[in-house]
């Protein structure tokens, strides 16, 4: 059996999609296509507007190519200019409304909540929430984002994004209760 270094394979490749490659470039697309449309449907409902979100994001990425510095990985690149570009694309489409109360921000909502919910199941709850939690949520929960880095994209405030974190796990994790209250059959 033979062991193929990925990251040397990887690293090539990108080399010779920064030359404009068209065959590079696809490689480089079909390796990296299926999670970027996962990180573009987080954020995105409608899946054929996450495919387009994702085609907008790949222009993107083989258009400034040459700017990556191979500091950090590859995918993580890639996923920053398709959290960039789904955010831009929600901005256009839509108006995100930030709720700017304070919530009470001393309440633990981490992870504990147990349930036997399928993952489909959880991204129709996660889709239900308001723009402005979800993104957040996403932002945060899923893709690692530190507030003060959301606070910077979203051009809302630090206070605003946690804010917005804690209202979206509350409302969560009264989802996923009512959920598994209903499979259950208690209320």
């Amino acid at each position: 059996m033979k062991v193929i270094q990925l990251h040397k394979n990887e690293s090539k490749l990108i080399q010779r999609a920064a030359k404009h490659n068209r065959e590079a470039q696809h490689l480089l697309y079909e390796l990296h296509a299926p999670k970027m449309l996962s990180v573009c449907r987080y954020y995105i409902k409608d899946v054929h507007q996450a495919e387009e979100v994702m085609l907008n994001g790949f222009f993107k990425v083989f258009k400034n190519l040459k700017s990556f510095r191979s500091e950090g990985s590859f995918e993580g690149w890639i996923r920053r200019i398709m959290v960039r570009e789904a955010i831009s694309y929600l901005r256009q489409k839509m108006s995100i409304e930030f709720a700017t109360e304070t919530a009470f921000l001393d309440q633990d909502y981490s992870n504990n909540i147990k349930s036997n919910i399928e993952v489909a199941e959880i991204q129709q709850l996660i889709d239900s929430l308001p723009e402005g939690y979800k993104m957040v949520f996403v932002m945060y929960a899923m893709e690692g984002y530190k507030h003060h880095e959301i606070a910077e994209l979203l051009n809302i405030s630090e206070g605003t994004s946690k804010s917005q974190l804690f209202k979206a796990r509350k409302m969560l994790q009264g989802m996923i209760n009512e959920l598994n209250n209903n499979s259950y059959g208690t209320k």
